[in-house]
C-alpha cells in the first residue's frame, strides 16, 4: 500500500528534477558552451562536434548518440535504470532543442566566464539528475562498456578517458588548441560542482581518539557536542597496553569545539582526523538518499 502511494510522488519528483536539470543544462550548453566552440566531453560534447558537420540540433544529436548506448545499457545497467535514463535524455533533448535554443539569447562575453558558468550549470544539472538515481547517458554508459574490456579501470577514470578523447577531438574539429584547453576548464568546473552538490555539502569529520581517558572524552563529546561515540577495543603495539579507542563523527563546524574538549581532558591524546564524505544515520543523512 505505502509503495503504491509513494510511486506517483516519486515519479513527480523524478520529472521535477529532470526538468530542472534539463533547463540548467540547456542554458549552460546553448548560452555559454556551444557559442565558444568548446566540447566539454560526454554525449553533449560529441553532439557539439557533430553539429558542426551536420547542422542538426545538439539535443537531437545527443539523443541519436545515446540510442546504441541505451541498447547496451539494457543488459548492463538493467531495465529500470535504462528506462530512467531514457526518460531523462528525452526531457533534456526537448528542453534544449524546443524551449531554450530557439528563444534564449547566447552570451557573447568573455570566454573564461563562459567556461566557468557553463561548467557550473551543466555540473548542477548532472548532480540533480544523479540525485534521483538517473543519468544523462553518454559518457556514463560508455564508461561501463569500456570497463568490460578494461576491468581494472575505475568508473571515474573511464569517464575521464572518454571525455579527454572528445576534448582532444575538439581541437581538430575547431582547429584551435584553445578549444581543448577551455574544454578542460569546463569539465573540471563541472566535475567539482557535481562533487560539491552530491558530497561536499554533507561532508563530516570522523575523529579517532586514542587515550587512557577515553570514557571521559566520549562522555564529554556526547554531552557538549551531542554526537554519539563508539568504543573499539585496542592494544598498543609498542606499549602492549590494552585500552579503548573512541570513534566519533561530527559536523565540520563542530570539529573545533570537539578538539578543545578532547585536549581539555587529555593533552596527550592521540587524535586522527579524517574527512567523511557521506554519513548515514540519526543526525546525518537518511539511508534511502540515493546519490
Amino acid at each position: 500500500m505505502n509503495s503504491k502511494r509513494l510511486r506517483p510522488r516519486e515519479l513527480a519528483l523524478d520529472l521535477l528534477y529532470d526538468i530542472a536539470g534539463g533547463l540548467l543544462q540547456a542554458v549552460g550548453l546553448h548560452c555559454f558552451i556551444d557559442s565558444i566552440d568548446v566540447a566539454p566531453g560526454g554525449a553533449a560534447g560529441l553532439a557539439i562536434l557533430l553539429n558542426r558537420f551536420t547542422g542538426l540540433p545538439i539535443g537531437t544529436l545527443t539523443l541519436f548518440i545515446n540510442i546504441p548506448l541505451f541498447i547496451a545499457a539494457w543488459t548492463l545497467l538493467g531495465k529500470e535504470r535504462t528506462l530512467k535514463t531514457m526518460k531523462t535524455v528525452i526531457i533534456l533533448t526537448t528542453i534544449l532543442d524546443v524551449v531554450i535554443t530557439p528563444h534564449v539569447p547566447v552570451y557573447a562575453g568573455d570566454k573564461m566566464l563562459s567556461c566557468i558558468f557553463g561548467g557550473i550549470l551543466v555540473g548542477t544539472s548532472i548532480a540533480l539528475i544523479f540525485m534521483r538515481g538517473s543519468t544523462t547517458g553518454g559518457g556514463d554508459i560508455a564508461a561501463k562498456l569500456l570497463q568490460k574490456s578494461r576491468p581494472h579501470l575505475q568508473t571515474g577514470s573511464a569517464i575521464m578517458c572518454i571525455d579527454l578523447v572528445i576534448i582532444a577531438s575538439s581541437m581538430l574539429v575547431f582547429k584551435n588548441i584553445e578549444s581543448g584547453l577551455y574544454g578542460l576548464i569546463t569539465m573540471t568546473v563541472s566535475t567539482h560542482v557535481i562533487d560539491l552538490i552530491l558530497y561536499g555539502l554533507n561532508k563530516s569529520t570522523m575523529l579517532t581518539i586514542i587515550s587512557p581517558r577515553s570514557a571521559e572524552i566520549a562522555a564529554s563529546l556526547m554531552a557538549h557536542v551531542e554526537r554519539g561515540c563508539t568504543f573499539i577495543k585496542s592494544r598498543g603495539a609498542y606499549s602492549n597496553t590494552s585500552g579503548e579507542t573512541v570513534i566519533c563523527v561530527v559536523d565540520k563546524k563542530q570539529f573545533y569545539k570537539a578538539k578543545k574538549l578532547i585536549y581539555g581532558i587529555d593533552p596527550g591524546a592521540f587524535l586522527i582526523v579524517s574527512e567523511a564524505k557521506e554519513v548515514y544515520g540519526q543526525g546525518f543523512l537518511n539511508s534511502d538518499r540515493e546519490v
